[in-house]
């Protein structure tokens, strides 16, 4: 006998809001399935106000309650039995976010989390990447954001420390990111996976995902350093207009994905890593997953 139950997530991040709608298959004496059903993501650049201006505009505003309303829509559409909405680094950050908040849950009957960056990382982290992990190995998970980046080492399976910093692709097409902010990350990097051999990096996040897909391997073989940079050379070496045009990069996509692809390749050179993989998960995977387990 076999159980499909729907759960959905919103993912409320500084470049994008995203609404995921998983099927969660359930069937007697076999691991639960985590089956995508559709995924909608939505070009709101929120971390272009608050990192800026302190604040989400009402511009922005008026576009997420037009957005989640669709959610909204979407989800009883679906027959989504539970969904959670979580919001990151452009809302931790607003001065406005308790306001916006409020809006949205008025105008679209949907409640908001605003999490912190080490919940963030865990969410992340109960997603697929048990599955993942080999013994005896060491792993740095690396979650560019656009306004927020989490890294989490993990050695033999267990998370061992994690750390989130403000860096994200928002952040540095504003140049909001000082080189104190890249020492500090190269520091805790270098200090905390100094005694690791052979780490292997894992990368998170929509940006790093466009990049793996660009490459044409299959899903269970790394990204090379060489490769990772000659794409960041490449890619530099366009101009805007010929990432959307050549390339068949979204709009909102052909400006963050150089930055995300700096920060990445400075985790590699930092870390001593010449690998890294794209397991394809993300936040949104995450909340899915942590309500099922109950932990969300």
């Amino acid at each position: 006998m076999i159980s499909i139950k729907k759960y959905a997530a919103i993912d409320i991040g500084s470049n994008a809001v995203r609404l995921l709608i998983m099927n969660v298959v359930e069937q007697e004496g076999r691991e639960t399935q985590f089956n995508k059903s559709e995924l909608i993501r939505v070009p709101i650049r929120l971390g272009q106000d608050s990192f800026a201006i302190g604040e989400i505009s009402h511009v922005n505003i008026d576009r997420m309650v037009d957005a989640f309303k669709a959610f909204k829509l979407l989800m009883k559409v679906y027959n989504v039995e539970k969904y959670k909405a979580c919001a990151t680094s452009a809302m931790r950050e607003a001065l406005n976010s308790k306001e916006v908040v409020e809006i949205i849950r008025d105008k679209c009957q949907i409640d908001i989390d605003i999490i912190d960056g080490k919940q963030e990382a865990a969410i992340i982290a109960s997603s697929d990447l048990d599955g993942f992990f080999k013994p005896h190995q060491t792993y740095l998970f690396v979650d560019v954001g656009g306004g927020s980046t989490e890294f989490s080492l993990f050695v033999d399976g267990a998370m061992i420390v994690s750390k989130s910093f403000k860096i994200g692709t928002v952040r540095i097409l504003n140049n909001m990111v000082s080189d104190l902010i890249w020492d500090e990350i190269e520091n805790w990097i270098k200090a905390n996976t100094i005694d690791y051999d052979n780490v292997i990096l894992i990368g998170s996040g929509g940006n790093i995902n466009k990049l793996f897909k660009l490459s044409g391997k299959l899903q269970d073989k790394p990204l090379s350093f060489f490769y990772l940079n000659s794409q960041y050379q490449y890619l530099n070496s366009l101009t805007y207009d010929q990432r959307v045009s050549e390339l068949g990069l979204n709009t909102d996509r052909a400006d963050v994905i150089i930055p995300a692809t700096k920060i990445y390749l400075n985790a590699m050179k930092w870390s001593r890593s010449r690998q890294l993989f794209v397991p394809k998960i993300g936040l949104a995977d995450g909340i899915v997953k942590a309500m099922y387990k109950g932990i969300l």
